[in-house]
């Protein structure tokens, strides 16, 4: 992988290669952003971030609970969650693979 380029194919490679049972991993970062490859396995066990975040799905299917909204998604959908909102994947597939996108200031942009 490169500083500004990463596959699919590495990223995956990457998290395959984790030994910790963690189903993320990170494959760029640069200032306040950093770009990660998750592929939860049965259920999705995330709390709230400090900073906004945004997915990328790459395959998979499920729906997506964005603080009170249940959302269907599927390849291709893009997913924002501001910092410090619940949310989490469930009756998901069990390929789901997405880009993980963490960007901007502690508290997310409405902070600054």
């Amino acid at each position: 992988m490169s500083e500004n380029r990463v596959t699919l194919v590495d990223a995956l490679k990457g998290l395959a290669a984790r030994r910790d049972g963690q189903r993320f991993i990170e494959v760029l970062s640069h200032g306040t952003l950093s770009v990660e490859i998750y592929a939860p396995r049965g259920r999705d066990p995330q709390t709230p971030h400090t900073r906004d975040e945004a997915y990328v799905v790459v395959q998979g299917r499920g729906e997506f609970i964005n603080g009170m909204e249940r959302h269907p998604f599927g390849p291709g959908d893009f997913l924002f969650v501001p910092a410090g909102v619940e949310h989490r994947f469930v009756d998901f597939t069990d390929d789901l693979v997405v880009w993980v996108i963490f960007y901007g200031p502690e508290g997310g942009e409405n902070s600054v």
